[in-house]
């Protein structure tokens, strides 16, 4: 059976400290901490879903910084962030094509015979559930309120 993925964190952390790879080493234990504080807040083992929607979301917040310091003309902190998010995003699933959101949707669409932008409220939870951590959920309102607006 294929390792977890906080198995597979702990194993490349190990493997970092060893290496002496700073970067990777300290991403990691902030991802594995984000993990951590997650389970603390749910005062539960997360499912490996919710796993992927922590990561997902240290990767966003990377994004956003890389956004941040570029307006603020700060080229070393970006390249600092841009590390820090390759090493984040091998941990997350492939990334979903537009096209596979939009087929998805519009299946999703079908299902529940949604016929406009008021029914966004019954196709968003299952779409973004189907996506979790392979999708930016704002890139997955833009299609379905696209989809929907036609």
């Amino acid at each position: 059976m294929e390792a977890s993925l906080k198995e597979k964190l702990a194993g490349d952390l190990k493997q970092a400290m060893k290496s002496g790879d700073v970067t990777r080493r300290n991403v990691i234990r902030l991802v594995m901490s984000a993990i951590k504080n997650a389970e603390i807040a749910k005062r539960s083992e997360l499912e490996e879903a919710d796993v992927i929607g922590v990561i997902a979301k240290e990767a966003r917040q990377r994004q956003e910084s890389i956004d941040a310091f570029k307006l603020g003309n700060r080229q070393d902190l970006v390249a600092q962030e841009e590390a820090e998010l390759v090493i984040i995003q091998e941990y997350l699933p492939q990334q979903a094509s537009r096209e596979d959101i939009v087929a998805a949707a519009r299946q999703i669409i079908a299902d529940v015979g949604a016929e406009g932008p008021r029914d966004k409220g019954k196709v968003m939870p299952r779409l973004i559930a189907q996506f979790k951590g392979k999708a930016d959920g704002r890139e997955i309102n833009d299609i379905v309120t696209e989809l929907l607006s036609s």
